[in-house]
């Protein structure tokens, strides 16, 4: 998962993308960078860090024109963590092209083989996002003539993208000198929407992965880009799109409503805050179904994601919600770090417990997953530390048992604490009295129950059902290899020799 937005605008584009990317740094802290469009000249900041360390002063001055995209990075595909892999990447030919990408394609290394045997062209990164910007530089290589671009020009090279990639893909990207382009994979796994401002002139327009960057920049939501659908804005921002894609249905990732957008966002039409009351609510119900026994005396959150559900649940249950752990905000998500030390004294640094809170209590914990197991075995005995008479444990979405290819780095399927568990395994490897899963169904009721019209969601990290059709044992033990601890460490020592080789040199 990453961020990515575009600006159309009448006024300089870099405070505006600057501002949006902050609204999303949830959604990446790796790296950050900005391209902006000056006529044909196309003006580049990036690097490692958060947004606030990336961009100086001087960045943003050199950063000129009303055009422009950002990114800010959680890595999925490549290194764990390089600076050379900051996006967004560049092509020169044709025209030179710009893009930033939030997803992962499931065939990047038959596309590289490709690309360089076909194609002609070089990939300099391990990353997906350069592997889709040469095809789709290739592509529009071949469909152009002469040395004019017309938006159905971009869309019929866009088409054959959409033919030859596989996997999830957000995209925006910028043509030198003609617009900004923004597509969708044909399932729309990965969010990405429109918004729009008025103005005395054509309207303003921006692309983003979430719906608070637009309402947090003063722009009014659009709608949502379409499965398979591409938008182009040309430089005098007009509006053209097409939706070309073929057999496209929505299917959205899951997950994003689970953990990974913020709550006040509304992605494919579906309030996220909306959705986490609804699993509390039905987390309540199946207590009071099949739990019944339980003796609760609070119920407390895993800060922040879990929170609504929590809340919900209390009110279903009568019980008293309660905060029982303050939160480091300066620390990342902990099951994106490799290495279980160093995840366990990170939870320890994130979280510290109000002990007033547990000492003598049967404490229900509530939290939005569960994927290693690594942050809530250290909660639950966190709780105990302070006290807790009883910890019973209750997630708001289901096991996850499988790896996640769509763009979430869900790891190795050996480190999942679910797969090939049961539940009372799960329980005893947690130090819990009691653990209590969300349904499947009752996730996707949740969901789908706040925007009926959506009939699919991408869940594979629960089923092992990928819905793209096209992943295979084999692939899934290619990303075994390289998603385990040992080989993250590995490819994370190496990436910082050679930034600092970079530096040196």
């Amino acid at each position: 998962m990453c961020g990515i937005i575009g600006i159309a605008s009448g006024e300089p584009a870099n405070q505006l993308l600057y501002d949006g990317l902050l609204v999303l740094q949830h959604r990446g802290q790796d790296s950050a960078g900005i391209v902006t469009a000056e006529s044909n000249t196309f003006h580049m900041a990036k690097g490692q860090g958060l947004v606030r360390d990336v961009f100086r002063t001087r960045d943003m001055r050199n950063l000129e024109g009303k055009f422009g995209i950002g990114h800010c990075r959680y890595p999925t595909a490549g290194s764990a963590s390089s600076s050379a892999e900051a996006q967004p990447f560049y092509v020169n030919s044709p025209f030179g092209i710009v893009l930033a990408h939030n997803g992962n394609l499931t065939n990047s290394d038959e596309l590289e083989k490709d690309i360089f045997r076909e194609d002609f062209r070089h990939v300099n990164t391990n990353s997906d996002s350069e592997v889709i910007l040469n095809v789709l530089a290739n592509e529009l290589q071949k469909v152009v003539t002469g040395y004019e671009l017309e938006p159905t020009t971009v869309f019929r090279a866009v088409k054959e993208v959409h033919k030859r990639v596989k996997g999830a893909y957000a995209i925006v990207a910028m043509i030198a000198g003609y617009g900004l382009l923004a597509f969708r994979d044909p399932y729309g796994i990965r969010p990405l929407l429109i918004g729009i401002k008025n103005t005395d002139e054509n309207p303003e327009y921006i692309i983003s992965s979430e719906s608070v960057a637009a309402s947090a920049l003063g722009f009014n939501i659009l709608r949502d880009v379409n499965p398979g659908e591409a938008i182009f804005i040309d430089m005098k921002r007009n509006f053209f799109s097409d939706n070309g894609a073929v057999n496209s249905e929505l299917s959205p990732c899951i997950f994003e409503y689970v953990y990974l957008a913020r709550p006040d966002s509304v992605i494919n039409g579906i309030s996220v805050y909306e959705t986490r009351l609804r699993m509390g609510r039905s987390l309540a119900n199946q207590i009071q179904k099949d739990h019944s026994d339980l003796k609760i005396d609070v119920v407390i959150p895993i800060p922040d994601s879990s929170r609504p559900a929590a809340m919900e649940m209390a009110n279903g249950l009568n019980i008293p919600f309660r905060e029982g752990f303050i939160k480091n905000r300066y620390i990342g998500r902990t099951f994106i770090m490799p290495g279980q030390e160093t995840r366990k004294k990170s939870v320890r640094q994130k979280l510290n417990p109000i002990s007033m809170e547990f000492r003598g209590k049967n404490v229900m914990l509530v939290d939005d997953s569960i994927v290693r197991g690594t942050t809530a075995r250290e909660i639950v005995q966190m709780a105990r530390e302070a006290g807790a008479s009883k910890v019973f444990f209750a997630s708001a979405a289901p096991p996850v048992r499988f790896p996640n290819v769509y763009g979430i780095d869900m790891p190795s399927v050996k480190e999942l604490i679910a797969n090939g568990r049961e539940n009372a395994d799960i329980s005893e490897e947690l130090g819990v009295d009691r653990l209590i899963y969300q349904s499947l169904d009752c996730l996707v009721e949740a969901v789908s129950s706040v925007n009926p019209n959506i009939h699919r969601f991408e869940t594979s990290c629960f089923t092992g059902d990928y819905i793209t059709g096209d992943v295979t044992p084999e692939y899934l033990n290619l990303v075994e290899s390289r998603r385990n601890d040992k080989q993250l460490s590995k490819d994370l020592t190496a990436s910082n020799q050679l930034d600092l080789n970079l530096v040196s040199g």
